[in-house]
């Protein structure tokens, strides 16, 4: 691809004012016109040629076209069937000499050399359990604001192949995600992420780059899988034990676990047999802690359940 081949201002609104769309705070579309920005995601995510990236939320296309521009092929999951139906016609426009079909459920472009370049799946991200194709080895994507914590902890937890990352979310999330223990932003996103992988946020990214231009403020939080805690408790357990820690801030470990364990004197033998200090607060303990509050706790009690969201 050529180094203009990536959607400015003017295309991106002519693609929206020929399919008809008008970006929905339901579906959280705000869509990357700058291509700087574009091509600082790509960068910041370490693409390399050659690299299957699953990309949530497409939109109309701008970070598909940097992706591909990468030499990455993507696999693009998009929740709107509009939308859906325009990515493979401006991929095509932009990216020369791709064949465009359909195989089962998804939309395959590939090129001369049969390699398939984008593969489009129109669905929900967060009722996807798997992707056509070659498995993904890395997750770049401008999340919807209303659903980028759940549909990133989803995609680690379902597709370990999955080994690094970048996504761009409301600034607010990106401090969450990336937070450590003890700090004020610390919470469930933080603990959960950290089950998967270590994080951190490389950038903000302000909000002209945006259209339409959104209340707040974004940034990029980059992600590098990494073995979860060694533990006899399930991530289910473990995430069980972390929503209850987090359900009300401002309880002790030793309260806010008391109707999970069974009591406040089991809760209290779990979190010290754990080597946590059961007057602390779920903010200020780790993830291993909390898989070790959960392993304890299993070993006593009937079996925990977890949620991914947050």
């Amino acid at each position: 691809m050529s180094t203009n081949a990536l959607l400015g201002p003017t295309e991106i609104r002519e693609l929206a004012a020929r399919a008809g769309i008008r970006p929905t705070k339901q579906l959280g579309q705000n869509f990357v016109l700058d291509g700087g920005t574009v091509r600082k995601i790509v960068r910041q995510a370490d693409v390399e040629p050659g690299d299957r990236v699953v990309e949530v939320g497409p939109g109309l296309g701008s970070l598909t076209l940097g992706l591909l521009e990468a030499g990455a092929d993507v696999t693009a999951v998009e929740i709107d069937p509009v939308l859906a139906r325009l990515l493979p016609e401006t991929v095509s426009r932009h990216v020369p000499d791709l064949t465009t079909t359909t195989e089962g459920d998804a939309v395959v472009l590939r090129d001369p050399a049969g390699r398939a370049r984008l593969t489009l799946v129109t669905a929900d991200a967060l009722d996807v359990t798997a992707l056509p194709g070659e498995r993904p080895v890395a997750f770049v994507a401008n999340l919807p604001y209303n659903v980028s914590v759940p549909v990133l902890l989803t995609f680690l937890e379902r597709f370990d192949s999955i080994e690094r990352g970048l996504v761009m979310v409301q600034a607010e999330v990106a401090d969450r995600l990336a937070a450590p223990p003890g700090s004020r932003t610390y919470g469930v996103p933080s603990a959960k992420a950290a089950w998967y992988a270590a994080t951190r946020r490389t950038s903000t990214i302000g909000r002209s780059v945006f259209w339409p231009v959104p209340n707040v403020d974004s940034a990029l939080v980059r992600f590098d899988r990494r073995e979860p805690p060694s533990t006899t408790a399930s991530r289910a357990e473990v995430f069980a034990v972390v929503d209850a820690a987090f359900a009300q801030r401002r309880k002790m470990l030793r309260s806010a676990l008391a109707p999970l364990a069974g009591s406040a004197d089991a809760a209290v033998a779990a979190i010290e047999g754990a080597g946590v200090d059961p007057q602390a607060r779920g903010e200020r303990v780790d993830i291993v802690g909390f898989a070790r509050i959960a392993e304890r706790l299993a070993s006593g009690a009937p079996r925990l359940s977890g949620r991914v969201e947050a």
